[in-house]
């Protein structure tokens, strides 16, 4: 049974051996190991790494006492994370140089010469080791937040055979794009609202696309309509399903519903009043700008039918 030597001895063995260690050839290096292991009790892999260092080890932790990335440099580490918004390692091992040199420059750091040494020959690995207790401290514990329901799932469906008896001033909406024939740069497009009861239409022409105008188009509409709006049913079109003109429904208490995606059978009201009405007025040339829009207002303005 192995005897269990004291820190001191252990500490004094090694003094004693690690000299005569470097200095004999491999075979003998492999004599003295097994000697070492067998009176200390270490790991083979851990006895060779106590013998070939030159550094004085802390026998207790196995460690040496003499480390390279001492507490300054931890400490000028954690100052650097905290300045880069906290980034991984990787990314902040490319930006330490500049960031060491931006921060001496403006005097937020001011760094003894071996610890910036050792700052620039630090390894990624080794930044997210040494900042690992600090990720941790640094995330805590999160709330778990409820995720917002997207605005698809809050507006209804509305098909085709739900229009039974449809009450005045519900309205289907719609785009129609005067590009031309090519939907790339910019071209105007006409926000129409059509009575699923009357037939009634109104038409508004938009410079551009997109949540606020398509909400500003609808007020007009709802503006300009001859009996109170108490409904819109739109396609599924992102200028349309939005927390923007949901918001708008509820502000006005408008029921805001939707077709089913590529069902154009949903809208057939407005369909046929988009070639019926608009196209039949404007055909189906390219518009696009200011000037062109305000012609287009104008023909909109006088070309409510029935």
């Amino acid at each position: 049974m192995r005897k269990e030597i004291s820190k001191q001895s252990r500490q004094e063995l090694i003094s004693a051996i690690r000299h005569r260690y470097f200095t004999v050839s491999k075979k003998k290096k492999t004599i003295i190991l097994n000697e070492f292991v067998a009176m200390t009790g270490y790991h083979r892999k851990h006895a060779i790494r106590v013998l070939g260092s030159n550094d004085q080890c802390t026998l207790a932790e196995g460690r040496c006492g003499n480390r390279i990335y001492d507490e300054a440099v931890k400490e000028a580490l954690v100052v650097l994370w905290e300045a880069s918004d906290r980034i991984c390692g990787k990314r902040l091992k490319a930006i330490v140089p500049t960031l060491i040199e931006a921060m001496e420059c403006n005097h937020h750091l001011n760094l003894d010469p071996e610890v910036r040494n050792r700052l620039l020959q630090i390894s990624s690995s080794t930044i997210d080791r040494l900042l690992a207790s600090y990720r941790v401290q640094a995330k805590g514990r999160r709330k778990k937040k409820n995720a917002p329901k997207k605005a698809s799932k809050q507006i209804p469906i509305r098909t085709f055979s739900d229009w039974e008896e449809p009450l005045p001033g519900e309205l289907e909406i719609d785009f129609v794009v005067h590009c031309g024939g090519t939907m790339s740069g910019a071209y105007i497009s006409s926000l129409v609202g059509t009575d699923v009861c009357s037939g009634w239409t109104e038409a508004v022409p938009l410079i551009a696309r997109g949540q606020t105008m398509a909400v500003e188009g609808i007020d007009v509409i709802y503006n300009r309509f001859p009996v109170p709006v108490i409904g819109l049913n739109s396609d599924n079109d992102s200028a349309f399903i939005n927390e923007t003109l949901l918001a708008y429904c509820q502000r006005q208490n408008l029921n805001f519903t939707r077709a089913r995606p590529y069902r154009k059978n949903d809208q057939a009201w407005i369909e046929q009043k988009n070639g019926a009405i608009i196209r039949h007025f404007v055909g189906y040339e390219r518009f696009s700008g200011i000037v062109a829009g305000q012609l287009l207002r104008r023909v909109s303005e006088s070309m409510t039918q029935i």
